[in-house]
């Protein structure tokens, strides 16, 4: 009796045990599931020529290029690492990175002309340093988002390549 006694105490410590260290493996397993799917999402790719035709910091606040000046249209090219801006008057550039969704755009160049309308070139400067995500709809609209939900910049996919 007290062997059976003892068998049984012993084969409820193992089950235990086994199903203690089964169940620790399952949150294991789900980690690097998760970790997987980060490391294989892809980097956006928004190579090319975009024309800006919005940039926005809240409801009221924002500034349309083409209600500045009709004649020209404004754009960003993203080439290898590097992105180049062209606005009415000035042009700013500088490196960039992408990892998944995640985009910074780094410090660079800008010229710095006067020009009776610089609407575009302030709300540039004051934006691209809180571009953090971008979002990609059908190749052809790109949204580069800020640090809060409203602030972004809305990119069109240029038809033909102007410089």
């Amino acid at each position: 009796m007290k062997l059976q006694i003892k068998s049984f105490f012993a084969i409820a410590i193992l089950s235990a045990g086994i199903s203690t260290g089964c169940s620790g493996n399952k949150n294991n397993s789900t980690d690097a599931a998760t970790s997987t799917t980060l490391e294989i999402m892809a980097d956006a790719d928004i190579r090319g020529q975009w024309y800006i035709e919005n940039i926005v910091f809240s409801d009221s606040d924002y500034v349309r290029p083409d209600e500045t000046i009709h004649s020209l249209r404004q754009y960003i090219i993203f080439e290898d690492s590097t992105y180049f801006i062209q606005t009415n008057c000035n042009t700013i550039s500088g490196p960039y990175t992408i990892k998944g969704d995640s985009i910074t755009l780094g410090d660079g160049a800008m010229t710095e002309m006067a020009c009776d309308d610089m609407a575009v070139e302030d709300a540039l400067r004051r934006i691209l340093p809180d571009i953090s995500t971008i979002d990609i709809q059908n190749d052809s609209v790109v949204r580069l988002n800020g640090h809060t939900p409203a602030e972004c910049i809305l990119l069109c996919k240029a038809t033909g390549i102007i410089r």
